[in-house]
């Protein structure tokens, strides 16, 4: 498609723009106009943000500058990832061209600053937050360090690979636990082994080291467990 685009520019000689860019021929000014376009036409994501990026302008074509407003629009339907603009000059001799753009949506996601070996605790001295495509993004994400530091993890982790909930716990399998058994009236605190891992807020398996009876109390900090009775 980008091939076909630049081999259809080599016949146009001419270029619109809107009056403000009257006279300016440079590509990086017109790629930058289009850049602008779609950013008025695209939503940003929800705590995240986008990037776009267009086409490079072949630098065979001859750029003239447009004597009226130049024109653009985009003729699909729904803006994806990949679109064309369509970029129009209305005057008497008009003529149109495509530039064909990619629109990348990021969400914030904490990464591997380096290696994390298999028991490490998170710090801040090696995971950090970064902005990742979406479709580089698995599992349930962590988008905060703070949700992540303290937490140990479950397996070894690559640098520069996304920290998620299936790879870490603030509770692993075979640590020792401080159970809080808690009602309006009264709460008790003991020891617990244990069974499964979880992170904040997930129910595991505990087993109470004094009674051996074992209960599924949701994580709710470092190596604690809480039960509501």
């Amino acid at each position: 498609m980008r091939t076909i685009n630049f081999i259809f520019l080599l016949y146009i000689n001419v270029l619109a723009l809107p009056a403000s860019y009257a006279g300016i021929t440079d590509r990086a000014s017109i790629e930058a106009l289009v850049i602008d376009f779609l950013k008025e036409k695209t939503s940003t994501p929800i705590d995240g943000k986008i990037t776009i990026t267009v086409a490079n302008i072949d630098p065979r074509v001859i750029i003239k500058p447009c004597q009226q407003t130049l024109a653009l629009n985009i003729p699909e339907k729904d803006i994806g990832r990949n679109v064309n603009v369509k970029i129009t000059c209305p005057d008497s001799i008009s003529w149109m061209m495509y530039l064909p753009a990619k629109i990348i949506k990021k969400f914030p996601v904490v990464v591997a600053r380096n290696i994390i070996d298999k028991g490490t605790t998170l710090t801040s001295a090696n995971i950090e937050v970064q902005y990742l495509p979406q479709n580089k993004i698995r599992g349930i994400k962590l988008t905060h360090i703070s949700s992540a530091l303290g937490s140990k993890a479950k397996k070894r982790i690559g640098k520069g690979r996304t920290i998620n909930k299936r790879n870490v716990c603030l509770v692993c399998k075979g640590d020792a636990v401080t159970i809080i058994a808690k009602s309006s009236q009264f709460m008790i605190k003991t020891q617990g082994i244990a069974l499964s891992s979880g992170t904040m807020n997930q129910q595991i398996k505990v087993k109470n080291k004094r009674s051996g009876t074992i209960i599924t109390p949701k994580v709710t900090a470092i190596n604690q467990v809480t039960i509501n009775l």
